[in-house]
């Protein structure tokens, strides 16, 4: 052990000998651990922030809507049609479904004193704050008997709010106009911001799915443009998505293997699909980014090569005064590790900087990849260690007699 860390400082004085030299040969580990961790930083970081925008449509939604079917080769004469009915259904029998909620919407602009703005009016029931994990800021939803009795009440989003009332004006409690109707504010959405899809989760106006339908959309009765069913986890969402489809099979009189009048769909399998992508590219990066640090190896190979051959009459002295084989080569196999340690500690603090400047620049929570700097750190000294074994093996078998005449 006391040989070893003689070694060490032997090494740490040869190298402070030749600065430059060193700085350089320590480059190629340095750029390629530095290559490493940010791109595994920048891929953890985007992947991070798709799940969390996916997150806030509702981790485990569901969509259903209708469809046109085809039947030897002609269209059928109408549009297939889901219903209340059918959500009633679905929560009933489906035992992964935790909870369905019906889902309609339209173009509307709302109109406050002299201000007025476009927005998307939708009609739902109560149960959609939970499907798509809305919470209030202000105010509360509105009640049974609103929805029962199709009262003119509704709820805002942020961006809604900022255009019709401003940061001073209390919305709870006033009246916007909807078309020909006016209707009572009972409560402000927490903001939200954009979906995965680029649409402004806070620019919508809500209201009771029956007084949607008799005053900003008229439909028959019952009748709903989408299903939203939120499954009771992300694990149980495949086989929710069958039971609703037996479910609605059964009430639509759709016999197995006849197209459906309805299409159902998961933001969970975008995300997943999403999420395969980033982890390959990742990889791929990564892989890339390493080829550096094999281009650091061999100049760390090479270096060595040179200072074995600069020092020759040194390990000539060393071995005339009891210097073993295996001492010389431990002295230089040991400084080629140190050269890539350093390199790749000092890669590590150049990616850290370069992660808190590209997740400022890019809105990204990134962080240091810890594994992906422990894997850098190691592979660094393996790649000393490869690398510096022939210049060390070199120097080893060298001829103490013929050493010692070299000037």
């Amino acid at each position: 052990m006391k040989a070893f860390f003689s070694a060490i400082r032997i090494a740490f004085r040869a190298i402070a000998r030749s600065k430059l030299r060193a700085a350089l040969t320590v480059l190629g580990i340095l750029i390629g651990v530095a290559a490493v961790v940010v791109v595994v930083a920048l891929g953890t970081g985007t992947r991070d922030a798709i799940t969390n925008k996916f997150s806030s449509l509702g981790a485990t939604i569901i969509f259903i809507w209708p469809q046109t079917t085809q039947k030897s080769g002609a269209k059928d004469a109408g549009q297939g049609r889901l219903t209340e009915g059918d959500a009633v259904a679905i929560a009933k029998e489906a035992t992964s479904v935790s909870a369905v909620v019906p889902w309609s919407v339209a173009s509307a602009q709302v109109v406050f004193g002299d201000k007025n703005w476009p927005t998307q009016a939708m009609g739902t029931t109560q149960g959609y704050w939970g499907v798509r994990n809305y919470t209030f800021a202000r105010g509360a939803s509105w009640t049974d008997n609103d929805e029962q009795l199709k009262t003119k009440v509704c709820v805002i989003g942020d961006t809604v709010r900022e255009n019709l009332f401003g940061d001073h004006l209390d919305p709870i409690g006033q009246f916007v106009r909807v078309g020909t109707h006016a209707y009572r504010v009972v409560g402000v959405l927490a903001k939200k911001g954009n979906s995965p899809f680029g649409d402004d989760q806070d620019d919508r106006l809500l209201m009771p799915i029956g007084s949607f339908r008799a005053r900003v959309f008229p439909m028959p009765p019952g009748r709903v443009m989408t299903l939203m069913a939120s499954a009771t986890s992300e694990n149980t969402i495949d086989r929710a998505q069958e039971q609703i489809d037996a479910v609605l099979r059964q009430r639509h009189k759709i016999q197995t293997g006849f197209e459906p009048d309805y299409a159902m769909r998961s933001p969970l399998e975008l995300r997943r699909t999403l999420e395969t992508i980033f982890n390959t590219l990742t990889l791929l990066l990564s892989a890339i980014a390493g080829v550096s640090l094999l281009v650091g190896g061999v100049g760390v190979m090479n270096i060595m090569l040179v200072s074995v051959t600069e020092r020759t009459r040194e390990i000539g002295i060393r071995m005339a005064i009891g210097a073993t084989e295996f001492d010389i080569m431990q002295q230089f196999l040991v400084e080629a590790v140190v050269l890539s340690v350093v390199g790749g500690a000092v890669g590590i603090f150049v990616g850290a900087g370069a992660i808190v400047g590209l997740a400022k620049a890019l809105d990204l929570t990134m962080a240091l990849p810890i594994p992906a700097v422990i894997a850098a750190v190691a592979t660094s000294g393996v790649i000393g260690v490869l690398f510096g074994f022939l210049p060390a093996r070199r120097a080893a078998q060298l001829d103490p007699i013929a050493a010692l005449r070299n000037e």
